[in-house]
């Protein structure tokens, strides 16, 4: 079968494209494992610290990346706490129980929401610490708990989109098999189309975790600073990764503190591939629980 010119002519170029893009990628990594990974070690996470008196919270670490990914940890943790039970929520009734007008009312929600920058998001969080200590709160101040609020609202729309295109893609035989053999609404939720878009929205997931230890223009303005150690508590400061990379990129002096940014992004960028196989890791449990094989 002949082909036309333009047909062939988009193919090609969507081929190219199609091993441009991951070539772009993996040179960009490869770049940034060749010169992160020398720097690698012990002496990068703790400085002069002992490793266990560090990691127990004995001996302070300036000079070191440990306290900036015991911070990234932390503020992942809490906002995925405060994110994935509304995000998913608001998921699942767009997909299941919204009608038509409330679909597009919360649909442009949450596309507005999703189109809203980061440091947008920074400034409200700074604005609401300056409303309350005007008000209620004489002694707020920016912190933990405050950082992970703003990118809990910042990634919302990642975890619904995510889980109403999920739940959008199970075939509506399946509901119908449901219906017909006697299972409620909620029955069949709960056990037939959450498992089928356990994929999806855990793909959702991966990509809020992403931006939550990625972005650092939510986090300037509501609590982190470079060298503030472990974090003290829900309302302390803390130091982060994505910040540190920021702060070190900008403020180096010499060669040495260049290699510890490439250093800290490298650390970042395997924490981030380690959160997407774990991420994947689960997906393939559901799945094969769903399919009755465990």
């Amino acid at each position: 079968m002949r082909h036309s010119v333009p047909f062939l002519c988009f193919r090609a170029l969507a081929a190219f494209f199609a091993v441009f893009v991951p070539c772009v990628v993996f040179a960009l990594m490869g770049y940034l494992l060749w010169r992160g990974l020398p720097v690698m070690g012990k002496e990068l996470l703790f400085g002069h610290a002992a490793p266990l008196d560090a990691i127990l919270g004995r001996t302070p670490v300036w000079d070191g990346l440990w306290p900036a990914c015991v911070g990234t940890f932390w503020l992942v943790i809490l906002t995925m706490l405060l994110a994935i039970v509304p995000g998913v929520g608001c998921g699942v009734f767009l997909a299941e129980m919204a009608t038509p007008r409330q679909k597009r009312l919360l649909g442009a929600a949450v596309d507005m929401l999703a189109g809203m920058p980061s440091i947008v998001m920074g400034l409200f969080g700074f604005m609401l610490i300056l409303l309350l200590r005007h008000t209620v709160l004489p002694d707020a101040n920016t912190g933990l708990l405050l950082a992970a609020g703003c990118l809990a609202l910042l990634v919302l729309p990642v975890l619904a989109a995510s889980t109403r295109e999920a739940l959008a893609a199970v075939p509506d035989s399946l509901r119908l098999a449901a219906a017909a053999s006697g299972l409620s609404r909620v029955q069949t939720m709960a056990h037939l189309c959450l498992p089928a878009a356990a994929r999806g929205m855990l793909g959702g997931v991966v990509l809020a975790v992403g931006r939550a230890a990625e972005d650092t223009a939510v986090i300037l303005f509501t609590g982190v600073v470079a060298n503030a150690g472990l974090p003290a508590g829900l309302l302390g400061k803390f130091e982060a990764l994505s910040f540190d990379i920021y702060y070190i990129s900008s403020q180096y002096q010499d060669q040495q503190e260049l290699l510890r940014g490439f250093g800290a992004a490298a650390l970042l960028l395997g924490i981030s591939c380690a959160l997407l196989v774990l991420a994947r890791v689960l997906e393939h449990g559901f799945r094969r629980k769903w399919q009755g094989k465990a």
